[in-house]
């Protein structure tokens, strides 16, 4: 997109922002107030309506258009893109008139708010996926449709709300998949692991499920947990054989472990090694070798001549042996 349409954009929002502060005839009685805010909702004006209708109910709060006006000045907040004060406006009818006729509208309009909150202005125009955001407004609205759904299932907006649940079942799986290789690409492969079984135990039948499973074997593979690595393949295998990892008859990890050597012994083909602690070294794995450390110091000493081998100090080469590769030993 150009520059100069992003301008226009934020020109227009200011547009908008600005002219929000329109004041209301003192003199207009609660009928009018009705029908103009009427008018402004057929005429798409919902910043003039938002007016009218909180006037009206401030104005005339036991009149026969009160409980109207706060159902419609929902809907007139979600289409002006205030999906917070849509919420809460929801939550106040909610609250104030439970057994109304239409609640099931007001939870189907907190539902949409939600749904629509991370698509803003920009979302619109520019190409963004959705499966990389921060999935909060996401889950806030499949649980506000779940509510619809439960409370009202034969409800005239159940079905559209059912719908967009599927969708956003499978928004919030592909997202925790994402997380997953986040945690690969960092060596994180405890986490890893544990964001793939969450994805195969919460989210059946979404597409995410094969991925879970896939992120999985990769993460066990890596930790060396061959039989747990084997048991997910073999899962994979069996019910998603056409997996882009399984091409050819094998595993392919999606991602590639990154060389964790600092500059110095990548620069020196690993004659100088460093003995500082590598810093994109997971936390998850420094707590598996020190759980090993742990249960190791407390073998009893029958069991542990091995491992007393394997403490002796070795005799180590110094920098300048490395340097002059032993000539000077």
């Amino acid at each position: 997109m150009q520059v100069k349409h992003l301008l226009l954009i934020a020109i227009l929002a200011l547009i908008a922002a600005c002219s929000s502060t329109e004041t209301v005839d003192e003199n207009l009685g609660e009928v009018e107030l009705y029908q103009q805010a009427q008018a402004d909702l057929d005429n798409k004006a919902y910043t003039s309506a938002i007016s009218k209708l909180k006037a009206l109910e401030s104005r005339y709060p036991f009149g026969r258009f009160a409980e109207q006006a706060q159902l419609e000045l929902i809907y007139a907040y979600y289409r002006n893109l205030e999906p917070e004060a849509a919420r809460s406006s929801a939550e106040r009818f909610i609250r104030l008139h439970p057994q109304h006729p239409n609640v099931d509208y007001a939870y189907y309009l907190k539902g949409l708010a939600s749904f629509d909150q991370d698509r803003g202005l920009l979302a619109r125009f520019l190409p963004l996926d959705m499966t990389k955001r921060d999935p909060g407004a996401a889950r806030d609205s499949f649980n506000e449709f779940a509510q619809l759904t439960t409370r009202y299932p034969n409800s005239r907006y159940a079905p559209d709300a059912k719908a967009r649940m599927v969708y956003l079942r499978n928004l919030l799986a592909a997202n925790e998949i994402h997380v997953a290789h986040y945690y690969l690409k960092r060596q994180a492969y405890v986490a890893a692991a544990n964001r793939g079984r969450y994805v195969v135990e919460n989210f059946q039948g979404t597409p995410a499920v094969a991925d879970g499973l896939a992120v999985m074997t990769e993460a066990y593979q890596r930790l060396g947990l061959e039989e747990l690595a084997a048991t997910s393949l073999q899962t994979l295998e069996a019910n998603y054989p056409d997996h882009e990892t399984l091409a050819d008859g094998t595993f392919t990890p999606r991602e590639t472990e990154a060389d964790t050597r600092g500059w110095l012994s990548r620069a020196t083909l690993g004659l100088i090694e460093s003995d500082a602690p590598r810093p994109d070294v997971s936390r998850a794995n420094r707590d598996v070798v020190r759980q090993y450390e742990t249960a190791a110091q407390d073998l009893p000493e029958e069991l542990r001549p091995a491992l007393k081998e394997a403490e002796q100090p070795s005799e180590e080469r110094s920098w300048w042996s490395y340097l002059t590769f032993g000539l000077f030993d």
